[in-house]
């Protein structure tokens, strides 16, 4: 092996069912102050929370709550941050999806520094570097989608013509722990799932083809795609597989975190940004709804113009692993790949980019908006006039 490699830092992972009765053993290794960051429902009205409330009342946890309910803003966490921070909580415990783990990293980061996260955001202001000291955080995810669990970066949004959705990011963010219970997927609905699910599925494909991948980065993605392959569409119409569905579902969202984290993603994660910036569209959704259409581009444009590339072979290993046949032609096998996405798509019903607002007259400015750094490591450079094509089969 010649390949060169440097992994960044990742949380001690807990994984599988029960493990989140570990965390009040867990949480008493930095103290008994916790700042809970959760959702606005699920949750908190959840057996699981009433199991650990009684547990942390037993050991003598003082805590208080935070909800989010929304994809978080940089002005929810300065609110957060102005209102909570002092010095007086020892531990974040973030519970909830990819909002919530976000706005847990994000509190967590600067409830010691106290200043404002504008100072920080990538691509916003005066992105002054992050000297912490960041309060320590377990990261406890309920859906299968960002993986955020295990990345050192919080993803905040504006909403509006000049919106954007840009990511706090220091390696200071990692999560000391992420508990990742399957058991506490449950109680997600189907479209959640569909979503969540192609969310992973997006990060676990475009770190895979990604210019920087690696051996160790291929390992866990092929991985994960093997369990999306497995248990998306199980545990999406709840057949008698549904709990190992889920089980190998909290499974690939972790590894796509680790991979994304490690190695970045591609042109439907560039587009995703000012897609969910400008418009009312759910984070998965627009991945959900861009994954076939972007990755039939990206093959079409290395075919035509860097046939060498070696994420050629990379769609095509996907491909035979998705649709479980051994396609000897390259061709084929790509052929079989986008069938599946197409596939998955239709039958979770992912919503068209219409259905949220997006016409033909939004196109330049989001194709204006895409060259973030996931794009940057996209296999192959796409130009604006086949940015826009992506698009418009999703329209």
């Amino acid at each position: 092996m010649t390949d060169i490699f440097s992994i960044a830092r990742l949380p001690r992972i807990e994984f599988g069912a029960g493990s989140a009765k570990k965390l009040p053993d867990i949480l008493a290794r930095y103290g008994k102050r916790v700042l809970l960051v959760s959702g606005g429902r699920s949750f908190l009205g959840s057996l699981h929370w009433e199991g650990l409330n009684a547990a942390l009342q037993a050991q003598g946890f003082a805590w208080e709550i935070f909800q989010v309910t929304d994809e978080p803003s940089p002005q929810l966490v300065d609110e957060a941050v102005a209102s909570l921070r002092g010095g007086r909580f020892d531990v974040v415990l973030g519970i909830g999806g990819g909002s919530v783990l976000d706005a847990a990293k994000a509190i967590a980061g600067l409830l010691k520094p106290g200043n404002s996260v504008m100072d920080h955001l990538e691509g916003v202001g005066p992105e002054l570097p992050y000297r912490g000291p960041a309060t320590p955080l377990v990261a406890v995810p309920t859906t299968a989608g960002t993986g955020s669990e295990a990345t050192k970066n919080a993803v905040l949004s504006t909403h509006g013509p000049d919106g954007f959705k840009k990511s706090f990011r220091d390696e200071q963010l990692v999560a000391e722990y992420a508990v990742v219970d399957p058991d506490l997927l449950a109680s997600c609905p189907s479209h959640l799932i569909a979503a969540n699910g192609m969310d992973a599925f997006t990060q676990l494909l475009e770190s895979f083809v990604s210019s920087k991948a690696n051996p160790f980065t291929d390992a866990l993605a092929w991985s994960g795609m093997e369990a999306v392959r497995d248990g998306l569409l199980p545990w999406y119409e709840n057949d008698m597989d549904a709990a190992l569905g889920r089980e190998k579902m909290a499974y690939a969202a972790l590894l796509s975190g680790i991979t994304l984290a490690q190695v970045g993603l591609g042109s439907v994660h560039g587009l995703a940004a000012p897609l969910g910036a400008f418009f009312p569209i759910p984070h998965g959704v627009a991945c959900g709804t861009l994954l076939a259409a972007a990755t039939r581009v990206n093959i079409e444009a290395m075919e035509a113009r860097e046939p060498a590339n070696p994420a050629l072979a990379k769609y095509a290993r996907a491909g035979r692993l998705l649709s479980r046949q051994a396609h000897g032609d390259d061709s084929a096998a790509h052929g079989a790949l986008l069938r599946v996405l197409d596939a998955w798509t239709e039958r979770m019903d992912v919503p068209r980019l219409g259905a949220f607002g997006v016409g033909e007259a939004d196109l330049p400015r989001i194709v204006a908006n895409c060259r973030g750094s996931s794009m940057k490591t996209n296999p192959v450079v796409i130009p604006d006039n086949d940015v826009g094509k992506i698009l418009r089969m999703r329209l």
